[in-house]
């Protein structure tokens, strides 16, 4: 078969054997999962499961002790998070990371500056390939605003913004840089209830319109069970069981670790 005709591997991400150590503490040990393209999986357990230790791990921000990372079949496991964001592997934190004293605009901007190609000289001088590249941002910035429903506070310092805005600031800052994988760190946390409604279908939109698939840590299992195909469940730092949201809902092994016993 020629290479043109090729079918791609269903999984975007694989994570195999993988393993992170804090001197004697063994954090997380023996996580294998992978997602698949244009799916929404997530990462569930109590608190202390290590689910923010394997999103670390994955998105470059601690070089893991053991095992594989691998994005579309090349390996991620050992690069820095900066490296692996150009790769199109790029997440929100539990704890919202905007430039706060920028305005809202200003944070869509400066999330471009990876795939923004005019170098410093040709900004001070202001080129004409800085200014194309300038007004091509700025486009993108608008087009996000807008479809983020941040147009109106667009020229606010995003420290000012209402929780859910800074949300949604924080997934375009994400969407605005072409993401192959969006890695969403309790993206619910601190949402109201119709917040939460919103934030479930604009997953499920960015996931249909954009063909990017989600890797998802959440508490809320509402918003698990309504936006995922498949579900991890840990607990100390080792998996419980994979599988779809129903038979994750109704696995003994969870019902007793997780969502409580009656």
């Amino acid at each position: 078969m020629s290479q043109a005709h090729q079918v791609q591997p269903a999984e975007l991400l694989k994570v195999s054997g993988l393993q992170m150590r804090f001197g004697g503490l063994l954090a997380v040990d023996g996580i294998d999962f992978d997602v698949r393209r244009d799916e929404v999986f997530a990462i569930i357990g109590p608190n202390g499961a290590g689910k923010t230790t394997v999103f670390n791990c994955v998105g470059g921000f601690y070089r893991p002790t053991a095992g594989e990372v691998t994005l579309d079949g090349h390996s991620i496991a050992r690069l820095p998070s900066h490296q692996v964001a150009r790769r199109g592997l790029v997440r929100t934190f539990q704890n919202i990371r905007l430039f706060r004293q920028l305005t809202v605009v200003e944070n869509l901007l400066v999330a471009q500056h990876l795939q923004v190609r005019a170098g410093l000289l040709h900004g001070l001088f202001a080129t004409p390939a800085y200014r194309r590249a300038e007004r091509a941002a700025l486009e993108r910035a608008a087009v996000w605003l807008e479809r983020m429903g941040l147009r109106d506070v667009a020229n606010r310092e995003a420290g000012t913004l209402s929780y859910g805005h800074q949300r949604r600031l924080e997934i375009a800052r994400c969407m605005i840089t072409n993401p192959r994988l969006l890695m969403l760190d309790e993206p619910a946390a601190g949402l109201n209830p119709q917040e939460k409604v919103v934030l479930s279908q604009l997953i499920d939109q960015l996931r249909r319109e954009f063909n990017i698939s989600v890797l998802l840590i959440e508490h809320d299992m509402s918003l698990v069970m309504g936006v995922s195909d498949r579900i991890l469940v840990m607990e100390h730092g080792r998996p419980i069981v994979v599988g779809k949201p129903a038979e994750v809902r109704n696995d003994p092994r969870v019902i007793k670790a997780y969502l409580g016993e009656d």
